[in-house]
């Protein structure tokens, strides 16, 4: 069984430090760029471009509403154009970086609000499926399994990878647990393992209430923003190889090949 590991990469800014890009980079099979928007600089694409090229991890687009001063979690309301323009002009600045090191960007991962919001508003998941398949059809739209995200992509016939995140807890209902909350993050890297097999292994969502709901998982994401995360991705990472997974990049999974 195939499996991915990504990440939420070049997100310098003063909420959160880039540190451990480097040593994630050597761990990920994927990497979700931040575009400036939210965090991150033309130098910070660069570098984890470079180094996701080095060890040969994917490389995605991170777009975000433009909100550094928020970290891109405050949610806005921004018209069908305005949602257009924001990933289209995001999407263009790492893919123009990318295109120096000679690579592309081969999928597409909103970040923060936005996302949260998609998730829940099937009018927004359409829009941004709309404008990522006219961006070109054969990116990889990487999206929470189970969320309005992945029903709006199917309706489009995208090329989608499912989700989950290795270091959140869940909601009955499928959604992450709020980070206002105190059990909304798994921190102890030996339970974000097991948590992370079961569900890959189940094909289904672990609620913090105990309930499963069955869904379909291309990819574990390892937030890069947590003082665990280094750790947390190696144990992952060693737990799903020992458990006979095979890790790939997601460009190279055989859904998309």
């Amino acid at each position: 069984m195939e499996i991915n590991i990504n990440c939420d990469l070049g997100e310098k800014s003063k909420h959160h430090s880039n540190k451990h890009d480097p040593e994630l980079l050597k761990i990920v099979n994927s990497a979700n760029i931040a575009c400036g928007y939210h965090a991150g600089d033309e130098e910070t694409m660069n570098n984890v471009v470079e180094i996701s090229k080095k060890n040969g991890v994917s490389i995605g687009a991170h777009p975000s509403f433009n909100d550094p001063e928020n970290f891109g979690r405050q949610r806005m309301n921004l018209s069908s154009s305005e949602i257009e323009k924001l990933i289209i002009d995001q999407y263009e600045i790492l893919q123009t970086i990318s295109s120096k090191h000679g690579e592309k960007v081969t999928h597409i991962k909103p970040h923060g609000a936005l996302n949260n919001m998609a998730c829940e508003d099937i009018d927004l998941a359409t829009t941004l499926a709309k404008v990522i398949k006219s961006i070109n059809p054969q990116l990889i739209y990487l999206v929470p399994t189970g969320s309005k995200m992945e029903q709006a992509a199917k309706k489009l016939d995208m090329n989608i990878a499912c989700e989950i995140f290795a270091d959140r807890n869940y909601e009955d209902d499928g959604n992450l647990v709020s980070r206002k909350k105190p059990h909304a993050l798994i921190t102890d890297p030996e339970q974000a393992k097991k948590h992370v097999l079961k569900m890959v292994q189940t094909q289904s969502l672990n609620c913090h209430s105990g309930k499963q709901i069955p869904c379909e998982i291309d990819s574990v994401c390892i937030h890069g923003d947590n003082l665990s995360s280094l750790e947390t991705a190696k144990s992952i990472k060693k737990n799903l190889l020992d458990n006979g997974l095979t890790l790939k990049t997601l460009n190279k999974m055989k859904k998309f090949i």
